[in-house]
């Protein structure tokens, strides 16, 4: 049984390590580590206008001070150049984000759109299936990523709301490269 120092602080400097880990949201993280290629379709609402490209995903474990928390590092960039990103400016065509898993949290260092840090709640569907729940400024976002056919491809759908209105649905078919 390991024993814990309480007044060792973790990452955020605030509470001491929880036992309680999730071995299989930490599992289900593994499985996503690598390269993908993701086909994307976007549904933007204000332009009323549909986009398909295709992106890489690059996600890689990074190392942690305490064996409690899971570190991640997440890269992506366009497979070709798009006037997607020229015509909806608040895309990032390219970027990174580090988080870390604690409990049932994504603590994240910055979101898609936008450097904000912040939470992402998950909940699990099933060995294959997680639900992230997301909120920042006047955004929510709700995100399914499911792993399919021995973890080859990954099928994601988000759907984006800004003040309480609908304003991008997204689906994703992801293909592992490596």
């Amino acid at each position: 049984m390991a024993v814990i120092n309480p007044k060792k602080n973790l990452h955020f400097g605030e509470n001491p390590p929880e036992i309680n880990l999730n071995s299989n949201l930490k599992r289900w993280f593994s499985r996503n580590i690598g390269l993908w290629k993701s086909n994307r379709t976007y549904f933007l609402d204000e332009a009323q206008k549909t986009y398909n490209l295709s992106m890489n995903i690059n996600i890689q474990a990074l190392k942690s001070k305490s064996e409690w928390e899971s570190h991640y590092k997440f890269t992506w960039y366009p497979e070709k150049k798009y006037n997607f990103f020229d015509e909806n400016p608040q895309y990032k065509e390219r970027g990174e984000m580090r988080a870390f898993l604690k409990g049932h949290q994504l603590l994240r260092e910055n979101f898609y759109l936008s450097n904000d840090e912040g939470i992402s709640n998950i909940r699990q569907v099933d060995e294959h299936e997680m639900i992230f729940e997301s909120s920042y400024k006047d955004w929510y976002i709700l995100e399914h990523t499911r792993l399919v056919d021995t973890d080859n491809y990954r099928f994601r759908v988000i759907y984006s709301w800004n003040k309480n209105k609908l304003k991008i649905v997204e689906n994703h078919h992801e293909i592992k490269i490596k």
